[in-house]
């Protein structure tokens, strides 16, 4: 499979060179290391999938380079902003895209045992907290984000409630989301569900960043052949 890697020169650009048999073309916008500026610099090198661990703001360039190249696309940026996934979502009309707020087979495990323990629990009281090293830029996490949707198809009246402080009472359809930024944790995700006589807590833990590469990987196989259309972590573990 021939890959563009877009976000080449970070940490998870290098990772992702390391898990494709064959790299057609690699972007960053610092153009060091002899990589490619731009997608317009890199021209036409026919990849089989473009792969974007850059910044959100590139997701519209990636688009529109993996649509001309008529290749799939995988996104594995978050914090977009509703200009760009708008351009995501119009490339998914014309090529396969994977999009996923997480590249991670286990938090798409931890979304639907979440979304089970909401459906089973439809009193209880739900809080996702997440924590992520002291770099990242947005909040909540896209997993967090990811989350709250999974348990929303049990609970459609569910609001999400982003940070607590001042004074309130809770209300019974808020869904609470906290975030934490510090040192070099890679991501830590909890779901708690909580009725007035038990509580269940739901916990992923990444230990390494090679863990969003394989998923990025697996990815990129999945949506090879697949017709235009959004694709998610969701329908990879079902098909697998």
């Amino acid at each position: 499979m021939r890959a563009v890697i877009c976000g080449a020169n970070g940490a998870m650009g290098k990772l992702l060179q390391l898990r494709f048999e064959e790299i057609a073309g690699l972007v960053s916008i610092d153009g060091e290391n002899g990589v490619a500026k731009t997608f317009a610099e890199l021209g036409d090198v026919k990849p089989d999938v473009v792969v974007d661990f850059s910044h959100h703001s590139a997701a519209p360039q990636a688009a529109e380079y993996a649509v001309k190249q008529g290749c799939a696309l995988v996104v594995g940026t978050t914090g977009h902003s509703e200009e760009e996934k708008a351009a995501i979502f119009a490339a998914a009309k014309e090529i396969p895209v994977f999009y996923a707020g997480n590249m991670s087979l286990g938090i798409a495990v931890l979304c639907r045992l979440a979304k089970e323990a909401a459906k089973s629990f439809p009193d209880a009281d739900i809080e996702i907290v997440e924590v992520h090293h002291n770099r990242k830029v947005d909040a909540p996490s896209g997993t967090a984000r990811m989350l709250f949707e999974a348990v929303k198809e049990v609970r459609p009246q569910a609001t999400a409630h982003c940070g607590r402080a001042g004074e309130g009472k809770r209300t019974a359809d808020e869904i609470g989301i906290s975030s934490l930024r510090m040192g070099g944790v890679v991501g830590i995700h909890e779901v708690h569900i909580c009725t007035d006589t038990q509580r269940l807590t739901l916990k992923h833990e990444a230990c390494d960043r090679g863990m969003f590469a394989d998923g990025a990987k697996a990815a990129a196989e999945f949506i090879q052949g697949k017709p235009a259309g959004l694709y998610n972590m969701t329908q990879l573990l079902e098909e697998n």
